[in-house]
């Protein structure tokens, strides 16, 4: 069966009956939608909607409602229970969160995980019209319109996503690389279709939604109120999700030639959630968290390089710790561990970290998907990641061999230009571990200060011990 991410809880989801009795007379009365051409696997998608999702769960806030989750997730298994069979695909994971945010909005990712914005639930007048953005958004992840618009495009490699996804957010701006620095950025691909795709999803999702018992027209009243919500403007849904032509039109055309199977029992849900929601306090709109973002980014990092107070230099005592099950690593004293939750670890003393600024002083770990390549192309490749948004980052001179937990590593120092505008030094370290992926670490300290903190940093690239086998 096909993998849902579910959070631990009794399932309160019975399957629909499948296929044969759904539709009207015969299968062809329903149009016929042919997925278009892929260049890449349908495992290709679960690994790159994998990292993606994790990139938006960490940089989204998240309603984290039990309730409203349950019930999204309802909704999302009904529909997936009776997608058609030539449409599913075994190898995909699906999830369903709701993001605490005004917009009308909701986005689906490669393989399977799917956003819903408050705001989209809020605006619905009913469960059918939750559940055909969500069948319109499930449409796009079967039919594989986010890889099969980068067949199209710029080819990209898996590993290449993994800057997006890491969190990091290394002294100054060298950590914006998470949004801006891959080769294929999220809505450039994955959320962006064209009115061909629009159209597809829009007739499959009506399809979908029959066949789970909601009515397809609750789509096409769903796709009014999002333009009327819009105004001139429009929300932030109709950018990424162009009007084919004739939308509404369509819709109820092909609603037309189908038969909607047993419909969901009415138990209230909607209602109930609706309510919830509108007891909670006021979700702000994506700009308003993209402008707090912005303003923790050039606040400027805490540190010798941001304000005049002092950070301690490195301890000569030292202290052991195990970010992952495959490693161990020995850092100075004073430095504390730091996050460790969005795939990446950071190490710091006191003063030389500051919450949504960064760091200034200290070292970070982390580990990037790999993609086939040897270690040197694959740490070009993340270099050239930090390089695109960040100006005024510097090679300072080429690789150097080290050895990192026993096996061959590469080195290199670079300069960078903090938000403030201080001068700073990063050294990077890489290695590859068993599966292909790579290992860094990445040492930074302001320009002045960087020949005591670049002989503490190989001495913790000499304490890692690996155990990855």
């Amino acid at each position: 069966m096909t993998s849902i991410h579910r959070r631990t809880r009794p399932s309160t989801f019975v399957a629909a009956i499948v296929a044969t009795s759904v539709l009207a007379g015969s299968a062809a009365a329903q149009t016929k939608i042919t997925a278009p051409k892929n260049k890449y696997t349908p495992q290709q998608d679960v690994e790159l909607g994998r990292e993606a999702a994790a990139e938006v769960r960490q940089q989204m806030p998240m309603l984290n409602d039990d309730r409203t989750e349950e019930y999204i997730e309802d909704i999302g298994e009904r529909l997936i229970e009776n997608l058609p069979a030539e449409y599913r695909q075994p190898a995909f994971k699906y999830s369903f969160d709701v993001v605490n945010l005004r917009d009308i909005n909701a986005f689906a990712l490669p393989g399977g995980p799917m956003f819903v914005n408050r705001g989209m639930i809020q605006a619905a007048g009913s469960e059918g019209e939750v559940a055909g953005v969500m069948a319109h958004e499930l449409s796009h992840v079967v039919l594989r319109h986010g890889t099969a618009q980068a067949s199209a495009g710029q080819k990209f490699a898996i590993g290449a996503i993994a800057g997006q996804i890491l969190g990091a957010i290394v002294g100054g701006r060298t950590g914006s690389v998470i949004a801006q620095g891959s080769e294929l950025g999220i809505g450039t691909y994955f959320l962006k279709y064209g009115r061909e795709y629009e159209r597809q999803a829009d007739l499959l999702g009506a399809q979908i939604m029959a066949r789970a018992g909601y009515d397809p027209r609750a789509m096409a009243r769903m796709f009014q109120t999002i333009e009327r919500e819009g105004g001139g403007r429009g929300p932030e849904w109709l950018s990424s999700h162009p009007n084919p032509g004739n939308r509404v039109e369509a819709i109820n055309r092909e609603a037309q030639m189908l038969r909607v199977s047993a419909a969901p029992a009415s138990n209230g849900d909607f209602q109930t959630v609706h309510a919830r929601l509108d007891r909670m306090p006021a979700a702000q709109t994506t700009a308003e968290v993209a402008k707090k973002q912005e303003q923790r980014r050039t606040q400027g990092p805490v540190g010798t390089s941001a304000r005049s107070g002092r950070v301690d230099p490195p301890s000569g005592e030292w202290r052991t710790y195990q970010p992952g099950n495959f490693m161990k690593l020995s850092v100075p004293s004073n430095w504390e561990q730091i996050g460790g939750n969005s795939g990446t670890v950071t190490y710091a003393p006191d003063g030389g970290y500051a919450e949504g600024s960064g760091f200034t002083h200290g070292l970070q770990v982390g580990v990037a998907r790999g993609s086939g390549g040897n270690l040197q192309s694959e740490t070009d490749r993340l270099l050239q990641g930090f390089a695109q948004s960040n100006p005024n980052l510097r090679r300072q001179n080429g690789y150097s061999r080290t050895t990192i937990g026993g096996r061959q590593g590469l080195t290199t120092t670079l300069s960078n230009v903090s938000a403030n505008g201080a001068q700073e030094a990063v050294n990077v370290s890489t290695a590859q571990l068993r599966d292909g992926s790579v290992l860094f670490l990445i040492g930074v300290a302001p320009a002045g200060e960087a020949r005591t903190y670049l002989n503490t940093f190989n001495q913790v690239r000499q304490s890692v011990q690996l155990n990855d086998r």
